[in-house]
C-alpha cells in the first residue's frame, strides 16, 4: 500500500516568530483602546446608548468587505449555542462593560475600576485552564499578577463607596469575557468576520438598552467634535483594535494574549500629558515598568528557546501544524512499495480515516505544513481545504 506520511514538527524560529507577531497585535491593539480615552472625554455629554450604536454599527460596515466570501456559510455553520456566546460576548464584554463602567465612575473615580479591569489577566489565567480541565501555568500567572500591580501602580486608588466597587467588579467581569467567551468562536469565524458580527450583535443591543433607557432621546445627530470622535472609535479603536486583538489571541492564546490588557492604563497614563488631563511621573514610569515586565514573562519572551516537545503547550505552534496520518493515495491500488509490509487479517480498521487526498506542493496554505519528509507523493484527487478547520482537528486528536 502507497503511504504518505507527514511528521508533525517545529521549529524555534517559527515559533518565536509567531510568538512576535501576535505580542505586537495585541500590543497595538490595547494601546489604541488606551490612547481612546482622549475620544471618550468629549462624548461625555452624548447619550451613551447611542454612541455604543453608532460606533460599533458603523466598525461593522467598515469590516463587512473584509469578512471574506465565505462569510455568509460560515455564519449558517454555527450553532445555537455558539449564536448565544456571541451575544453574550456583545452584551457583556462589549456594551455591558462600558455602561457598568460609567455607572461605577458616579460612585468613584475613574483610577477605581480601572484597578479591577487591571486584574482581568489574573481571572483570565486562572478560569481559561480551569475550564479546560488543566492547570494554570505558573509563568503566565507570575505574569498576569506582575501586570495587575503594575496597573494599580500606574493608576493609583481613588475614592469610592459601595456601588463604585460593585460595578467595578461587574467591569472586570466584562474584561474577562470578552477574552473567553472569544476563544470558542475564533476558530470558526476568523477575526474578521468574528468583529464584525460581535459589532452587528453589539449595535442592536445598544440600540435596545438605549430605547428602554432613554426612550426617544437615546440617539440624536453629533455635532463636529462627538462626530470625529466617534469615527475614530469605530475606524480605529473597534475596527483596527479587534481585529489586531483577535489576531493577537489566535497566535498567543487567551490567556497571554490577555496579559497586554496591562497596557491600556499605560497607554493611557502616557498619552494624558499631551492633552493636559494628567501627568506622567515616577509611579506611573514604575508602574509600566512592571507591566512590561509581566508581560514579557508571562508571553514566554523571556524564557529560554524551546524544543519540538514543547508544540503541545503553544497556541501559536498548534496553527502551524497539519498533521496527516497514514492514508493511501487517491486513485492508487492498495499494493505495498518497497518498503512497506502487506497489510495482514489484523489491521485495525476501526481507526482508519479515509480522506479525499493526499496534500502536496500544491497545498494553498504550504506554510503551514511545517514538515513533510515522505513527499514522493503528488497532489492527487481533491486537496483538502486548509485553514482554521485543519486546527479544529487538531484538537479533536489531542493536540492542545
Amino acid at each position: 500500500m502507497q503511504v504518505t506520511t507527514a511528521r508533525a514538527t517545529t521549529t524555534t524560529d517559527g515559533t518565536r516568530a509567531g510568538t512576535a507577531r501576535g505580542a505586537l497585535l495585541a500590543a497595538l491593539a490595547c494601546v489604541l483602546v488606551g490612547g481612546s480615552f482622549t475620544a471618550n472625554s468629549v462624548l461625555g455629554r452624548y447619550p451613551w446608548a447611542g454612541g455604543q450604536f453608532l460606533r460599533y454599527a458603523l466598525a461593522c460596515l467598515l469590516l463587512v468587505p473584509f469578512a471574506g466570501r465565505d462569510a455568509v456559510p460560515r455564519l449558517r455553520a454555527l450553532d445555537p449555542r455558539q449564536w448565544v456566546r456571541l451575544a453574550l460576548l456583545a452584551g457583556i464584554g462589549m456594551v455591558g462593560f462600558n455602561l457598568v463602567v460609567i455607572a461605577a465612575e458616579r460612585g468613584a473615580e475613574p483610577a477605581v475600576p480601572g484597578v479591577f479591569v487591571g486584574c482581568a489577566p489574573v481571572v483570565v489565567a486562572v478560569l481559561v485552564p480551569l475550564l479546560d480541565g488543566r492547570r494554570p501555568r505558573r509563568a503566565v500567572l507570575l505574569g498576569a499578577s506582575l501586570v495587575a500591580v503594575g496597573a494599580f501602580t500606574v493608576q493609583g486608588w481613588g475614592r469610592t463607596d459601595g456601588s463604585g466597587i460593585a460595578f467595578s467588579l461587574c467591569a472586570l467581569g466584562g474584561e474577562a469575557g470578552f477574552a473567553i467567551l472569544a476563544s470558542p468562536v475564533l476558530r470558526p469565524l476568523g477575526p474578521r468576520l468574528l468583529s464584525a458580527t460581535v459589532c452587528a450583535v453589539a449595535a442592536v443591543e445598544a440600540a435596545l438598552a438605549g430605547a428602554v433607557l432613554d426612550g426617544r432621546a437615546w440617539l440624536r445627530r453629533p455635532d463636529a467634535t462627538e462626530a470625529a470622535a466617534l469615527l475614530w472609535q469605530a475606524a480605529v479603536v473597534t475596527v483596527v483594535g479587534f481585529v489586531c486583538w483577535y489576531m493577537g489571541m489566535q497566535r498567543l492564546g487567551t490567556e497571554r494574549a490577555t496579559l497586554f490588557s496591562g497596557l491600556i492604563p499605560v497607554a493611557a497614563a502616557g498619552t494624558a500629558p499631551l492633552v493636559g488631563t494628567g501627568s506622567y511621573g515616577p509611579a506611573q514610569a514604575a508602574g509600566s515598568a512592571l507591566v512590561g515586565t509581566g508581560v514579557a514573562l508571562g508571553s514566554g519572551a523571556l524564557r529560554p528557546s524551546r524544543s519540538a516537545a514543547a508544540v503541545e503547550d503553544d497556541a501559536s505552534d498548534q496553527r502551524r501544524v497539519v498533521v496527516h496520518r497514514a492514508v493511501p493515495a487517491a486513485g492508487q491500488p492498495h499494493q505495498p512499495g518497497a518498503r512497506n509490509d502487506r497489510l495482514g487479517p489484523d489491521a485495525l480498521a476501526a481507526h482508519e480515516e479515509p480522506v479525499p487526498g493526499a496534500p502536496g506542493h500544491g497545498h494553498r496554505h504550504a506554510r503551514q505544513i511545517v514538515g513533510e519528509p515522505d513527499g514522493a507523493a503528488r497532489p492527487q484527487g481533491r486537496v483538502e481545504p486548509g485553514g482554521l478547520h485543519e486546527r479544529e482537528r487538531l484538537g479533536d486528536h489531542g493536540l492542545r
